[in-house]
């Protein structure tokens, strides 16, 4: 066997299989945060693999463009992933769904170019590449585009460039149907009708305006508080074009990874909506959230006699306390305050308090949000429980400090004719004492009144969610050295 038949047949296949292996461990590995910093260098240590066993097969190309693309890539990554906050991972995220969407959507049309544009083939799509891998196209082409803009539109309303709230365009299924139909008509017509190569250029492009104008008008109706599925769900999109790219260049290994990533991210969006009592269709057209900045005044006019408690107090409680267990939300995030809450917690452990945090899955702006910032902390992986482990324990449990939750914390989701009824909640309320730490008593996401904040056991500590997580390891500390 001479060096090519080697290499195309024997080494390049088997640096493929061995990237897809490593795929589907390094996925594996994502499941658990103990194994998460692995399974996501297994994926990463794949991908390389991937594009070297690529570049082999190739042969002979022009490197200078592809060493300055990794060089530029590279930088990129790196700077974002040393500069990047960890409360603006939700933000990151949605960007590298939509970056896997536009490269699906830019390799194809590079493909359609060189194949039918340059090379003047005269025929259609489906006579040149096949039926299967000119219906791959153009579905590359739909699914990538509009998780590229879908993507953006959730960037913007993470970073509260655009209202986070529902916009609910007069007619706008009729126009997403229109869009989705215009869409498919002009995919299949490019596909398997034109053989002009003008024609099959200008009508997939066509394609991807379409697709971009359908994935803004399918994110901008949904709220922040679906956020978590939105990324999830624009997650699978963008393996499912990766995957329908790998049928068009007839490269198994991404048709893998791509059905990899798409299956697990509809199996995290079935999980999220499942968090939420909602329905995946209840997500995109329900268009939950859409009160207007005017309800959380009305929220706040609802509430009897509040009670407000100072660091100084907060921390009487927490020294008695045996148990406490610390519920993590969006305003940790904004606060930064994840170590502070760890310095609290190592405070109170040192004084023989058993510690432990309640994690909602839909808590925060994305999945495994809270699991992320607490790691950052340095949290032990052992410490973060469940909601489906950690509520029998709530009726135990001394002191519950809330630092930014809201929704997932909320009675009413036990009160029938609530917009969140049925969603599973961590029942804090069962804990001797609640110490709840907000900046005001304005709703959350869900826009609906907290009675927890009404409780008899419920200890409001208003203010920003660091600076009251100090003063209350300020005075525990005094309170421990006396």
């Amino acid at each position: 066997m001479n060096d090519s038949n080697f290499l195309s047949g024997v080494l390049v296949p088997t640096l493929y299989l061995l990237s897809a292996v490593l795929f589907i461990y390094g996925i594996k590995g994502l499941t658990r945060v103990r194994s998460a910093r692995r399974g996501n260098l297994l994926a990463a240590g794949a991908m390389l693999v991937a594009i070297l066993a690529t570049l082999l097969d190739l042969g002979l190309v022009d490197y200078k463009w592809i060493l300055l693309g990794l060089v530029i890539g590279g930088a990129i990554g790196a700077v974002a992933a040393v500069r990047v906050e960890m409360t603006s991972m939700p933000e990151m995220v949605a960007l590298f769904n939509g970056s896997g969407g536009a490269a699906s959507t830019v390799v194809v049309l590079s493909i359609l170019w060189a194949r039918v544009v340059e090379s003047g083939y005269d025929g259609t799509l489906a006579s040149l590449n096949g039926n299967a891998s000119a219906l791959t196209s153009f579905l590359s082409i739909l699914i990538g585009t509009v998780t590229l803009s879908g993507s953006v539109v959730a960037y913007l309303k993470l970073q509260g460039t655009i209202s986070g709230k529902p916009v609910l365009l007069p007619g706008r299924h009729a126009i997403n149907a229109l869009l989705f139909l215009g869409s498919v008509g002009t995919g299949v017509y490019f596909t398997f009708f034109t053989a002009d190569p003008a024609s099959t250029a200008i009508f997939a492009l066509a394609l991807t305006a379409l697709a971009l104008v359908l994935g803004v008008m399918l994110v901008i109706p949904i709220g922040g508080a679906d956020m978590p599925v939105v990324i999830s769900l624009l997650n699978s999109y963008s393996g499912l074009a990766a995957s329908a790219t790998g049928f068009v260049l007839h490269k198994p290994v991404l048709i893998i990874s791509g059905a990899l990533v798409g299956a697990s991210g509809l199996i995290l969006t079935q999980i999220m909506c499942v968090a939420m009592n909602r329905t995946l269709v209840h997500v995109l057209f329900g268009g939950f959230g859409m009160e207007d900045s005017a309800g959380g005044s009305a929220a706040d006019s609802e509430y009897g006699p509040v009670r407000s408690y100072s660091p100084e107090e907060g921390a009487l409680v927490l020294e008695t306390a045996e148990s406490v267990v610390f519920v993590p939300g969006y305003g940790l995030a904004v606060a930064q305050a994840q170590h502070t809450v760890r310095e609290l917690a190592s405070l109170l452990e040192k004084h023989g308090t058993k510690v432990s945090y309640g994690i909602h899955p839909v808590a925060g702006r994305m999945p495994g949000h809270m699991n992320v910032l607490l790691a950052e902390a340095d949290v032990p992986y052992e410490q973060l429980l469940e909601m489906d482990e950690i509520n029998s324990e709530f009726k135990n449990t001394d002191v519950v400090v809330v630092v930014g939750a809201n929704d997932v914390v909320n009675p009413a989701a036990e009160e029938p004719g609530s917009p969140i009824h049925g969603m599973p909640v961590l029942e804090v309320w069962d804990a001797r004492t609640v110490i709840m730490i907000k900046r005001s008593l304005s709703p959350g996401f869900a826009g609906i009144k907290n009675a927890l904040f009404e409780y008899d056991n419920t200890m409001m500590v208003f203010g920003d969610a660091k600076k009251v997580l100090q003063g209350l390891v300020s005075e525990l500390k005094e309170a421990l050295a006396a």
